[in-house]
């Protein structure tokens, strides 16, 4: 890949996190101040940056508490920061849920809740309810991501196994008004989606869960098999009056960020176009996908004209068959490099929060001539893709993408350039 395509992929990149900016985010959206108190709750991947933005914006005295992954942390004045384990909860998380219920304990109807919400939240608010143990919750959130089910089946399966998911921290909050702003990074940016809707209720219900597991075929725990099964409070449901005064509003999404991307490339003299801001499926499918949209471009100038850079996102999914490392990010990647071998491209796949997965990375850069490089190497494209090992594929190339945290999550960022 040239500097120039590199650099390019890059600005793509980060033009799209920039739309995604928490003060920016923020300001077009505060509430009005209350006659009471104002306290900040919060989970997610870019919660504390969201935090420190809210107050610098907020007129006016408050508190709270809001929960981000590990290393994610930044200084605040007023709302507490905690961190704890991403994407598998640990103890700290408990800890974190916790302190996020005696934050909202007491309140009364003049005050004011402010959620802010954004992705990762799921894993960083372990609640365990009934008899079930954090160990239960690690063991159900290790199936889940295993399973290859798209995020909306995970949700609602974690919002009916949980003492604080799918509006049951909002509920808590009554009889005080809840403001949930959400970043989104989920596909159709429903807010009950996104940190499986801690202040924010859906309609599934226990019956529509089980039917999901079912559907799916999600090997559950048995202890969590049997909890679904039984006939505990569900997770309350919309119309439900405790939350007859909640507002919520969806503040940074996928798509204001590929739009921004996109707007970038044309002023760096590069028209594009935006496949989707919500595709999900397998990682590795929705690779070979635009591997072949590629090679019709640079074979027929089709469906789109040369130069043009492809963007789209949304959550794909990796359903594990081996024991490798790497996220959905550098899977597709890999995939298209495949597919679309021999084909002069660049690309770039990331997440916006800056991490893929487990690993340091974010994604990768690939280009056509990605798997040939692999071969000569010594290593097999196609067996590294089977075991899951995109993050080795692209060590070995030095072709990883690490930002850093980024302090924000729209999800998936997908870039192929043909010049």
């Amino acid at each position: 890949m040239t500097d120039e395509d590199r650099a390019f992929l890059t600005a793509l990149f980060r033009s799209a996190v920039a739309a995604a900016d928490p003060e920016r985010a923020l300001a077009a959206h505060l509430p009005a101040r209350p006659r009471g108190r104002t306290v900040v709750v919060g989970a997610g991947k870019g919660a504390a940056q969201l935090a420190a933005a809210f107050e610098r914006l907020w007129d006016g005295p408050l508190g709270g508490v809001v929960v981000t992954r590990y290393g994610y942390g930044c200084p605040t004045r007023s709302i507490r920061v905690m961190e704890a384990a991403h994407p598998v909860p640990d103890p700290a998380g408990l800890a974190a849920s916790a302190a996020l219920f005696d934050a909202v304990r007491g309140l009364g109807p003049d005050d004011l809740v402010v959620a802010l919400v954004c992705g990762g939240g799921s894993a960083l608010l372990p609640c365990p309810p009934g008899n079930l143990t954090l160990e239960d919750e690690v063991a159900l959130n290790r199936a889940l991501l295993a399973s290859g089910a798209p995020i909306s089946v995970m949700n609602a399966i974690r919002k009916q196994v949980s003492g604080i998911k799918g509006g049951r921290l909002a509920a808590a909050c009554h009889p005080a008004r809840v403001v949930t702003l959400v970043v989104s990074d989920v596909p159709g940016d429903d807010p009950a989606q996104v940190a499986s809707g801690p202040t924010v209720p859906d309609a599934t219900t226990r019956e529509q869960a089980r039917a999901l597991v079912a559907s799916w075929r999600i090997d559950l725990p048995p202890r969590v098999a049997g909890w679904l099964a039984g006939d505990a409070e569900p997770a309350p449901l919309p119309d439900d009056p405790v939350f007859a005064r909640n507002e919520v509003h969806v503040i940074a999404s996928a798509r204001l960020s590929l739009e921004a991307a996109a707007q970038r490339a044309l002023a760096m003299g590069v028209p594009a176009v935006i496949l989707s801001d919500a595709i999900e499926g397998e990682a590795r499918d929705v690779g070979r996908v635009h591997g072949a949209i590629a090679r019709e471009v640079a074979a027929r100038n089709r469906p789109f004209p040369r130069p043009v850079a492809i963007l789209s996102g949304g959550e794909t999914t990796v359903t594990l068959r081996g024991s490798g490392k790497g996220g959905r990010n550098s899977e597709f990647l890999l995939a298209l490099a495949l597919a679309a071998e021999g084909v002069p491209l660049a690309a770039l796949a990331a997440d916006t929060d800056g991490i893929d997965g487990s690993e340091d990375n974010a994604g990768a850069f690939a280009t056509g001539a990605s798997a040939a490089r692999l071969r000569a190497l010594g290593h097999d494209p196609a067996a590294l893709l089977a075991a899951n090992d995109a993050y080795t594929a692209f060590a070995v190339l030095g072709d990883l993408f690490v930002p850093g945290p980024t302090g924000t999550n729209v999800n998936d960022f997908r870039a192929i350039l043909l010049r």
